[in-house]
């Protein structure tokens, strides 16, 4: 098999067996809450910055690696460079580690390199990671794992589900108005990632549970081949949450394999405590 490299940012929710991959490297985004830079990556302390979050006035947000960041990455590698980043309509990430791929080339470097527009996030970055992983494990070349991937990322779904709407509330999506009647009336939104990487509405329901079936209905519905397929769960600080979604999903889905995540910086930060994302 040759060598190769997976490089993804931190908003790839990476399981504990792939990070112990070496040929998995996540390249960090910063974290910023009332002016406390936070870097995503081992040292990340989801409790601390949860705890952060929920005192904060003013929203958080997050700032892309940069394209050098990106480029001592693609140097250090000994093969085929594959990079999977969070959605360019979400983010910077993707356009940083084009540049970096470009700055690479002209610098003379000689290993292939493909970044990956995931148009995902959380889960659905870990799926393209994981068919990469398979996929190269099978020998194919570098042409045909980009050609594969590309239509395995174009089919793939992603659906999410929040406790809280306050991090929604505080980036200005919500008028505060709107958030203490969806609060009030205990309404939980079912959120999907469309084809082109946005984040659209596709139903809601009252309270939690009821909107995680209703979540994993949809996916039931939407989902061909399930036989054939993965479902990731990532959570955000509440793995019994994540239990009772990987049942009912046993319950109403047929897939393969179902694999559970934590979330680590940047996802917590946009699923915010409790917060649940699945992808298939």
């Amino acid at each position: 098999m040759k060598n190769y490299r997976i490089i993804v940012d931190s908003c790839c929710d990476l399981t504990p067996e792939m990070k112990a991959d070496e040929r998995i490297v996540s390249v960090p985004l910063i974290l910023s809450v009332d002016g406390v830079d936070i870097v995503d990556d081992e040292t990340f302390d989801q409790k601390d910055f949860l705890a952060r979050v929920a005192a904060s006035k003013e929203s958080p947000h997050s700032a892309c690696p940069s394209p050098e960041l990106y480029k001592e990455e693609y140097e250090r590698a000994d093969g085929d460079v594959y990079v999977i980043t969070l959605s360019a309509e979400l983010s910077g990430s993707y356009n940083s580690a084009q540049v970096a791929a470009k700055m690479y080339k002209e610098q003379g470097g000689a290993n292939n390199v493909h970044v990956f527009n995931s148009c995902s996030a959380s889960s659905g970055e870990v799926l393209l990671a994981r068919k990469i992983t398979q996929l190269a494990a099978e020998g194919r070349g570098f042409e045909e794992i980009v050609e594969i991937v590309e239509k395995f990322r174009d089919e793939k779904c992603t659906f999410f589900v929040l406790e809280s709407l306050e991090t929604l509330r505080k980036n200005g999506r919500l008028t505060s108005m709107q958030a203490v009647l969806i609060n009030a009336l205990n309404i939980k939104p079912i959120m999907r990632g469309t084809k082109k990487g946005t984040i659209e509405k596709v139903s809601q329901t009252r309270g939690i549970n009821k909107a995680l079936v209703k979540m994993l209905e949809i996916v039931g519905e939407e989902v061909l081949s399930q036989e054939t397929k993965t479902l990731v769960i990532a959570h955000c600080n509440n793995r019994e949450r994540a239990l009772f979604v990987r049942q009912e999903a046993e319950r109403l889905c047929k897939f393969k394999e179902i694999i559970i995540t934590c979330t680590a910086g940047v996802s917590s930060m946009y699923a915010n405590d409790g917060g649940i994302i699945v992808s298939a």
